[in-house]
């Protein structure tokens, strides 16, 4: 991964975070990582538990950010949210559930970055 590509990454991330803020949420954690992986946000929505896989592209890239998520990545990111739920949760599971959302941010050339928040959209 090159430099400009973690940049735009992290870029992303704070984009999506101060979005899920905005919007209410609680942002647990950001960046949680195992063995297995790693949760980009983990945030709570009222009392549902949304982990938040944040995909950020150029507004002039090859692949929506939404092509990014696969059956693969999906299946490893259920895995990942039972994972930090036994690890991190230490309560009974949240009334509300848990699902995982998709941030898709597009970075354009000038102006602040277009977040479309997708709740439930993986797995």
């Amino acid at each position: 991964m090159t430099a400009r590509t973690q940049a735009l990454g992290r870029y992303g991330e704070d984009a999506a975070a101060r979005h899920l803020a905005d919007a209410g949420f609680t942002v647990l954690e950001r960046n949680w990582r195992c063995r297995s992986g790693e949760l980009d946000i983990v945030a709570l929505d009222g009392d549902t538990l949304a982990v938040c896989e944040v995909k950020t592209r150029t507004e002039h890239g090859f692949q929506t950010p939404t092509e990014a998520v696969d059956a693969g990545k999906a299946e490893r990111l259920v895995l990942l949210a039972e994972r930090w739920l036994a690890e991190r949760w230490k309560a009974p599971p949240p009334p509300g559930g848990v699902r995982i959302d998709l941030l898709c941010v597009v970075h354009g050339r000038t102006g602040a970055a277009r977040v479309d928040h997708l709740p439930g959209a993986v797995g």
